[in-house]
Parts: structure tokens; C-alpha cells; sequence
């Protein structure tokens, strides 16, 4: 039985709406925002701390800032005082919140890792959203960046958490061999929400439900 959907996807295509279409169909509870500022309530750091933190790792300046700062004799005196908010510590208390979030079920997950944190459990779907890159540039577009901002995010947020998978779980991004379904956004917000929750059916109806990769393509044009 599915007890958990995670959602994975790239910048600018929908996913976080998508979730929450999903999770509103469902009546689950949404893992994306609130996920977020539990982080934040664990890490006892303002959300705004964390939200530049997930997902990607940390700047070089901060890098070397914190091994000054655990390097010096100053650091080392007060090495048990330091609460750096650094992308390994966010890590750290992201895996202990998605697996509580698991432990009760009934739940999408929105990113953070989530897809593998919870590779291992047989009552997860793992999901993948994309989309074409002009599709994405548009959706950014409407909330109210401008066509240079949007592209600009589209190359680097993607490449980020390209990074962010790959040092801390040693695989590519996106892993598609994780994933259940990879679904492409051009198809419309309610058709991969509807997707999604026939793919579930299909799943519950199985008693195996080893990972069979099945990828969605855009409608022709």
C-alpha cells in the first residue's frame, strides 16, 4: 500500500504546485514549506537560513569561514558553542524529519533528498517531474521575475542540486533508475496529478512494487 508519495523535480516546473494538488486529492499532508521550517524550528536557525542552505552546498567563502573558525584557537576553545548552519547540518536534520514524516505516512514529500532517504521503503512512490526549458522560463516568468532572472534560475538552481545529490549520495541527478515515473509537466498540473494517483492505484493492486521506471512523454504538438 502507498503510503507516501516524494516528489523530485527541476526548477520551474511545477513541482511544488503539483504536490500540492496532489496532496489536496489525497487529503495528505504536504512535506514542502513545512518541511522547511521544521528544519528551521530543529536547527534552531530562522526558516530564511535554511531555505539558502536546501538543496545545495555551501559557498566556498563559508566553507573556509567555517574551518577558520574550527581551525583557530579561539574555535577550538569554543568548538562545543559553534552552531554553524552549514549544509551538513541541514542534511542531518532533513533526513531525521523526512523519516519521521514517513514513519506517520499519508504524506508527499516535496525534494530534499527525500527520494532517497526513503529508497528502501516499499510503501513509497517515488515521483520525477520536468519540463522544456521555455516552459519553465514562463511559469518563473509568472511569478513576477524577469525573462533574464528566469533563465538565470533555470541554469543554476538545477545545477545546485546537481551537486548537492552527487556529494551527498554519490549518484547523479536525477538517478532515473530511483524513481517509479518520470512524468514531464508540458502534459498539464491536473493530467500529472492524475497520473500520479492512477500510477498508485496500479501499485496497491501489486504485490510487488520493485521500481519500474516509466517516463511520460510531452503531448505532440
Amino acid at each position: 500500500m502507498i503510503r507516501i508519495v516524494t516528489i523530485e523535480r527541476e526548477y520551474g516546473c511545477g513541482g511544488g504546485e503539483i504536490a500540492r494538488r496532489l496532496a489536496e486529492r489525497l487529503q495528505w499532508k504536504l512535506w514542502d514549506q513545512a518541511l522547511t521550517e521544521e528544519i528551521a524550528r530543529l536547527a534552531h536557525c530562522p526558516k530564511a537560513v535554511v531555505e539558502r542552505r536546501e538543496e545545495r552546498d555551501d559557498p566556498l567563502y563559508y566553507r573556509l569561514f567555517k574551518s577558520f573558525l574550527r581551525g583557530s584557537y579561539e574555535g577550538s576553545l569554543n568548538a562545543h558553542k559553534l552552531n554553524l548552519v552549514d549544509s551538513e547540518t541541514i542534511m542531518k536534520t532533513t533526513a531525521r524529519v523526512v523519516q519521521h514524516a514517513a514513519s506517520k505516512g499519508h504524506c508527499v514529500i516535496v525534494g530534499r533528498g527525500s527520494q532517497h532517504f526513503l529508497c528502501d521503503r516499499q510503501d513509497t512512490l517515488r515521483i520525477f517531474l520536468y519540463a522544456p526549458t521555455e516552459q519553465k522560463v514562463q511559469r518563473i516568468m509568472a511569478r513576477g521575475k524577469t525573462e533574464a532572472e528566469a533563465r538565470e534560475r533555470v541554469d543554476t538552481v538545477d545545477h545546485e542540486r546537481t551537486a548537492f545529490i552527487q556529494k551527498y549520495f554519490g549518484v547523479p541527478w536525477p538517478d532515473r533508475s530511483l524513481y517509479h515515473a518520470l512524468f514531464n509537466t508540458a502534459i498539464g498540473d491536473e493530467s500529472v496529478v492524475q497520473s500520479i494517483v492512477d500510477l498508485m492505484k496500479i501499485f496497491d493492486a501489486r504485490t510487488d512494487t520493485g521500481v519500474g521506471c516509466i517516463s511520460v512523454p510531452a503531448p505532440s504538438r
